[in-house]
């Protein structure tokens, strides 16, 4: 099920304040859309507001006390330039629940963001939060469109719950053709329509698929999505969040500007991956930078896609390699995926197979109540150490 999730807005003219808060909040282990005020339409309420008051308190307190006579349930955090006993009394009659120096203590503000977040996460007027999932792929070619696709359909087949994928690659995406779905808008309608983007308009955008998945389609432009597109990226993640009970992305190959929005938003990164040199090198890399950018570990799912034995590299080195663990593998059957992506009809969809066996068990995991079961080890076999020792000059 998905862990907390807060949608925040921050109240300030110092875009270094702004760029200083958010990495602050991606560090910590609550998930918080940061709603741009510019760039959102028709939204609910934020759960947290942070207010500047480092350069003129009067101005603050004035705005604590709008925020909280419009929105009576959110937690707002008062930020000033020093903790005075009188400044604290202020900002706490003002409506400010929580109140912190800057440049806040780290443990103490996390600790208070997560109080907010048990807070939301209890009420009983809050809207079920979904559960978002990224797909992102070593390299290209390991399978991250198929595994996407086919858990997006079997999450749908399973609950019964409302699912939509996003195909978030630039350039022509993939999403539609393995659905067989012709879409008539895209993501970049969205993101250039940010000025009017809302939940029903985002339901205009999207094309249905006969298994009940919803689809917004992938870019035509292979420059788009973009660097200045992560914020309209976000702010499309955070309306289908609220619309949705499963979001599903395919977030391609590459950690760019506009996907790295989607790391912070997924309740879990499945990660894809061949047993190759090629793919184990370029999965290290990216375990790394994902670390660098703020995701807990314990979020990444490690999938590895055609493996099938002889392997070329056992899991288990790939796991010593990698120091983290495989979560689930999926034969390699070449046939059946072609024959499906040619037919438009997604594996889930076409009749028993032993990769529809695998995506059901994958899925399975990620509904309402559902307890992971970890993959069963394989025989061990003896096995030359040759892709160890290739992975060891690699690194």
């Amino acid at each position: 099920m998905a862990t907390a999730r807060l949608t925040g807005t921050i109240l300030t003219e110092d875009d270094a304040f702004r760029a200083t808060l958010v990495e602050l909040l991606r560090s910590g282990t609550v998930r918080v859309s940061v709603v741009d005020e510019r760039l959102a339409r028709g939204a609910t309420a934020p759960d947290v507001a942070f207010v500047d008051g480092r350069r003129n308190a009067a101005d603050a307190m004035a705005t604590v006390e709008r925020l909280r006579s419009t929105n009576a349930a959110a937690a707002i955090f008062m930020v000033a330039a020093e903790a005075s006993p009188d400044l604290i009394l202020q900002s706490m009659r003002a409506g400010a629940n929580e109140f912190f120096a800057w440049p806040p203590q780290e443990p103490a503000f996390h600790e208070a963001v997560s109080r907010t977040a048990a807070r939301v996460q209890s009420s009983s007027t809050t809207r079920a939060q979904a559960y978002v999932l990224m797909f992102l792929g070593a390299k290209g070619g390991v399978g991250t469109t198929t595994l996407a696709v086919n858990t997006a359909v079997d999450l749908a087949r399973l609950s019964g719950r409302s699912t939509v994928i996003v195909d978030l690659k630039p350039g022509i995406g993939e999403v539609s053709l393995f659905l067989g779905v012709r879409s008539r808008y895209t993501l970049l309608d969205a993101l250039d329509n940010l000025h009017r983007l809302d939940g029903e308009f985002l339901r205009e955008l999207v094309a249905k698929h006969k298994s009940g998945v919803d689809l917004l389609g992938g870019s035509d432009q292979f420059d788009r999505p973009g660097p200045n597109d992560g914020p309209g990226v976000e702010e499309v993640i955070r309306i289908l969040s609220s619309q949705y009970d499963f979001v599903v992305m395919d977030a391609g190959t590459q950690l760019t500007a506009a996907n790295t929005a989607p790391l912070y938003a997924a309740d879990t990164i499945c990660l894809v991956a061949n047993p190759d040199v090629a793919s184990v090198r370029n999965t290290q890399r990216v375990l790394e930078r994902i670390r660098q950018l703020g995701p807990s570990a314990d979020r990444i799912r490690l999938l590895l896609n055609r493996a099938a034995e002889p392997y070329p590299i056992p899991p288990a080195q790939i796991e010593a390699a990698l120091g983290h663990p495989i979560h689930q593998r999926f034969p390699s059957d070449y046939r059946t995926v072609a024959m499906a992506l040619n037919s438009g009809v997604p594996l889930t969809l076409a009749g028993n197979s032993d990769l529809a066996t695998q995506f059901e068990r994958l899925t399975r995991a990620f509904l309402p109540g559902a307890t992971e079961q970890p993959e069963a080890a394989p025989a061990r076999r003896p096995a030359s150490m040759l892709g160890f020792d290739r992975l060891a000059s690699l690194w």
